[in-house]
């Protein structure tokens, strides 16, 4: 029964894939090609270890489980009852790991977050997003870059671009895109009153040189300005910002964490690059018309989440009714159910 779940997603099947591409002569002429199939082949690879070796440490709970019942040892009983909830949770974690299987969900991630109206609040919780997205990228071990970012006119931020980087980003935080609704009092309220602030998050995956996309030089316009973010003096009196508008789509992205012109205009490409490829995605499957909605309308008819610190404490994933009654954890960025759940969602769907 267990070893279903790798004859649904195919996992074995996929390993044997990987195997048969590497003995061929050819395997390494595409570098970042053979790169790529190694890197998926150790994740499922490891994914298949780790279930058949939990699954043998219960097969060794369930016979003490049965010699404990017979001798009627309530002790041992118990401790087996513990440890088989224990390793039913972590074979639900491998399972998890097994929907990620999708084309690009092994590559890092660019994910924006958009303050919405409100002025202050909203700007202190985008930052409080950032701020929560950073806290789950060290848990994963992974790397968080920003990109850009316009800080708030008293607190918090407008918008922020990150770069997020390890082990199949994409592919956790894809599900992440949409508005997040904030209930707290406000600090920033002399009458201590209650309010209600949104933010947007919007995910796209960081693809690599192995997708071509062609960027035709009369289709795009480059501006440059001055850094409005940290990085001392020499950011904030130099050109060396750069923002690049694909005509076509009216796509815009940015760029100023670099002191160098040169160094933001790469990173801003290679977000082009990425923006392009998602969109001609969406535009095959008609669902340009439902994101671009979703971007500009944040309020509360497309939220995804809620987050309430007063008068109770509940953060709620809307999509799936997912409940948690410790928004403090979930803001330090355990978000991993979350994550999860939504992964299940999909895969459901499908």
């Amino acid at each position: 029964m267990l070893g279903g779940i790798f004859e649904k997603n195919k996992i074995k099947k996929k390993i044997q894939t990987f195997d048969n591409k590497i003995t061929k002569e050819d395997f390494w002429k595409d570098k970042l090609s053979a790169q790529k199939i190694l890197k998926e082949k150790k994740f499922f690879g490891d994914i298949l270890n780790n279930f058949n070796t939990t699954v043998t440490e219960l097969d060794n709970l369930e016979q003490l489980f049965k010699i404990a019942l017979r001798e009627n040892e309530i002790e041992v009983i118990k401790d087996c009852e513990k440890n088989i909830s224990l390793i039913l949770k972590q074979i639900k974690k491998i399972e998890v790991l097994c929907f990620l299987s999708e084309e690009n969900d092994h590559l890092d991630t660019y994910l924006e977050i958009h303050a919405g109206a409100g002025g202050t609040e909203s700007q202190d919780w985008a930052q409080m997003l950032r701020r929560m997205y950073s806290k789950w990228t060290e848990k994963k071990k992974g790397k968080l870059e920003i990109i850009s970012e316009h800080k708030g006119d008293e607190a918090g931020i407008k918008s922020s671009i990150l770069k997020i980087s390890g082990s199949y980003m994409y592919g956790w935080l894809k599900s992440e895109s949409g508005v997040h609704r904030l209930v707290r009092i406000s600090p920033f309220d002399s009458g201590a009153r209650r309010h209600t602030s949104f933010a947007s998050v919007w995910v796209y995956a960081a693809v690599d040189d192995s997708v071509k996309i062609d960027i035709q030089e009369k289709d795009i316009r480059i501006d440059t300005y001055r850094s409005s973010g940290a990085g001392g003096q020499h950011v904030n009196t130099t050109d060396s910002a750069v923002r690049i508008t694909h005509l076509p789509t009216n796509i815009v992205v940015q760029c100023q964490n670099e002191r160098s012109q040169h160094k933001n205009k790469e990173t801003c490409f290679n977000m082009l690059k990425a923006r392009l490829y998602k969109y001609e995605i969406q535009k095959k499957e008609e669902l340009s018309e439902n994101l671009a909605k979703s971007k500009t309308d944040i309020g509360w008819g497309h939220q995804i989440r809620s987050y309430v610190l007063q008068p109770y404490q509940l953060v709620k994933d809307l999509r799936n009714n997912l409940e948690n009654t410790d928004p403090d954890g979930v803001l330090n960025g355990d978000i991993d159910e979350f994550l999860e759940a939504a992964l299940y969602q999909t895969k459901e769907k499908k």
